[in-house]
């Protein structure tokens, strides 16, 4: 099954980093943030990934490119046309990344839309190139074939800028910490879709997925939630992008599940 990236955006909320770089080669820990999220995938077995490139997208093709000299050591004989011998010693083995330059202004729908050529199976996955979770993939798609329905979207709890206050009458009964929001969910991404999804998305460069194509799902009762009660966060800031990487030098970072 196809894990298809949205890679394309231009970052404008944290331009301290996406100035130079597109968001998701900015760096958790010394690595990608596309790195971390396609290790979720991989974890439960699922290594074949479509990336949606836009904005500065030939830094990441480049990051591909190179990965096997940059991740391995490697003996290079020189005067030899590619004779360059790797020492393997990376665990990315047989992840198949397709690139695909999808347009610099291109909205994730038309994103979407203009990779369907390489979707060969009946059902792919989509998700954002700036978010990591503890996720269960393989139970996400378990959920999807469960109920047979067109797209299925996760739930998650986003975490607060702020302390969260559990109140009653006027008392104070709990106080969180900067938490996950124990109330109302947000689109955290990791869609699982049928391919009937690109008879609801148009070409047009301004079609948003999570516009008309998912909203007309929903009015037709082809679009289930899975809910995710665990770790999620999102890369939108800089202060985002800190917390992140505060968490990896943590002896058990919350997204890590490989």
């Amino acid at each position: 099954m196809k894990v298809v990236i949205l890679c394309g955006g231009k970052g404008t909320r944290m331009k301290e980093e996406t100035e130079f770089r597109p968001k998701p080669l900015v760096n958790i820990g010394g690595y990608p943030i596309i790195w971390h999220i396609m290790k979720i995938y991989a974890h439960y077995g699922f290594k074949d990934f479509v990336l949606c490139l836009g904005y500065k997208g030939n830094m990441i093709k480049e990051y591909f490119l190179n990965y096997e000299a940059m991740n391995n050591d490697f003996t290079v004989c020189l005067g030899a046309k590619n004779k360059i011998k790797f020492h393997s010693k990376h665990e990315e083995h047989n992840w198949n990344v397709t690139l695909v330059d999808t347009g610099e202004e291109a909205m994730t729908g038309a994103r979407v839309k203009k990779v369907e050529k390489y979707i060969d199976t009946d059902l792919f996955m989509v998700t954002y190139g700036d978010g990591v979770a503890d996720i269960d993939i393989r139970k996400l798609v378990n959920f999807h074939n469960s109920h047979g329905k067109i797209g299925t979207i996760t739930g998650v709890h986003p975490s607060s800028r702020f302390g969260e206050l559990i109140i009653k009458e006027n008392k104070v009964s709990k106080f969180y910490e900067k938490p996950q929001v124990s109330q109302g969910l947000i689109n955290g991404g990791f869609f699982v879709f049928k391919k009937e999804i690109f008879k609801y998305i148009k070409e047009d460069e301004s079609c948003l997925l999570e516009k008309e194509p998912l909203e007309t799902l929903a009015k037709e009762s082809n679009l289930m939630a899975y809910l995710h009660l665990g770790f999620w966060q999102c890369v939108d800031t800089y202060r985002e992008l800190e917390v992140l990487n505060d968490l990896w030098k943590t002896p058990h970072p919350p997204w890590k599940v490989w």
